[in-house]
C-alpha cells in the first residue's frame, strides 16, 4: 500500500496555555482535494501551517509524502531538521495565503520566476518560458508586467497560485483563499482551484465556500474546538451528517 500524501497522527499544538490542536487524526490522499471546514477558531489554519512547518506541533506526527514534517528519525529520537534541509522539503509544499503576500517592487511575471530561480537555481529561460504558461493558465498572460497594486484581488490571488505551482510542488495548501477577495472577485480564483483540482493536484483547502466544497471536494473535514469532528465524502457531510455539532454549524451558515 502507498502512503496517504499527508498523515497527521494524534497532532497537538498549544499557544502558550490555549490548546489550538488536540490530536488530530487524518490522512489526504494522492490526488485527492480536502476541504476544511469550521468555525473561526476551531484550529484549521493552525493545522495547516503545521503541515507546512510554518509551526511546530507539540505533540503526535505529520507525514508529507511518507516523510516526517520539519523532523528525521533516528532510532527511537526525533532530530529537528536544520532550515536548509526543511527549506527544501517546504518547496515541496505550495501554499496560498488570505493575503496574498506579493512582492510589492516586482511585476506578476517577477514574482512567479523568484523561487525557482532563487531557491531551486533553475535556468532563468526555463523558468520564465514555465511562468508566462503559468500566468495564461491563471487568465493572466496579458498582465506579466503589470505590479501588484496595479492588480485587483482576485488577479493578485492568482498570481500568488501561479507563483506557488511554479515551484512544481506535489501538494498545494490553500488558507481561505478567497477570504480577502471583494465578493465579485470570488469565483475568478475558485475557477483556478477547480482547474487545478481537475488535473490531478492534491489539495487541502481552509475554506468559507461551502459551495465549492460540496463540488469539487473529495472529502471534508469539519473541525471545531481543535478536533476533527466529522469527516466523510461532501454528500455525507452536507447531505446527512452524523454529528449534532456539524449539523448546527451548517444549519447557520448554508
Amino acid at each position: 500500500m502507498t502512503m496517504p500524501m499527508v498523515s497527521a497522527v494524534q497532532v497537538g499544538k498549544s499557544f502558550g496555555a490555549l490548546q489550538v490542536l488536540k490530536g488530530i487524526d487524518f490522512d489526504v490522499e494522492l490526488g485527492e482535494v480536502v476541504c476544511l471546514i469550521g468555525p473561526s477558531g476551531s484550529g484549521k489554519s493552525t493545522l495547516l501551517r503545521c503541515i507546512n512547518h510554518l509551526e511546530k506541533i507539540d505533540s503526535g506526527a505529520l507525514y508529507v509524502d511518507g516523510d516526517l514534517v520539519g523532523y528525521c528519525r533516528r532510532g527511537d529520537r526525533l532530530y529537528e531538521l536544520k532550515e536548509r534541509e526543511i527549506s527544501v522539503r517546504r518547496s515541496n509544499i505550495g501554499m496560498v495565503f488570505q493575503r496574498f503576500n506579493l512582492f510589492a517592487h516586482m511585476t506578476a511575471l517577477q514574482n512567479v520566476i523568484e523561487a525557482p530561480i532563487q531557491v531551486q537555481k533553475r535556468p532563468r529561460k526555463e523558468v520564465v518560458a514555465e511562468a508566462i504558461a503559468l500566468l495564461e493558465r491563471v487568465g493572466l498572460g496579458n498582465r506579466l508586467d503589470a505590479y501588484p497594486d496595479q492588480l485587483s484581488g482576485g488577479q493578485q490571488q492568482r498570481v500568488a497560485i501561479a507563483r506557488a505551482l511554479a515551484m512544481k510542488p506535489k501538494l498545494m495548501l490553500f488558507d481561505e483563499p478567497t477570504s480577502a477577495l471583494d465578493p465579485e472577485l470570488v469565483g475568478e480564483v475558485l475557477d483556478v482551484m477547480r482547474s487545478l483540482a481537475a488535473d490531478g493536484m492534491t489539495m487541502i483547502v481552509v475554506t468559507h465556500e461551502m459551495r465549492f466544497a460540496e463540488e469539487v471536494a473529495d472529502k471534508v473535514v469539519f473541525m471545531d474546538g481543535g478536533m476533527v469532528v466529522e469527516e466523510g465524502p461532501p454528500k455525507l457531510i452536507f447531505g446527512a451528517p452524523s454529528q449534532e455539532r456539524t449539523r448546527a454549524f451548517l444549519s447557520r451558515i448554508i
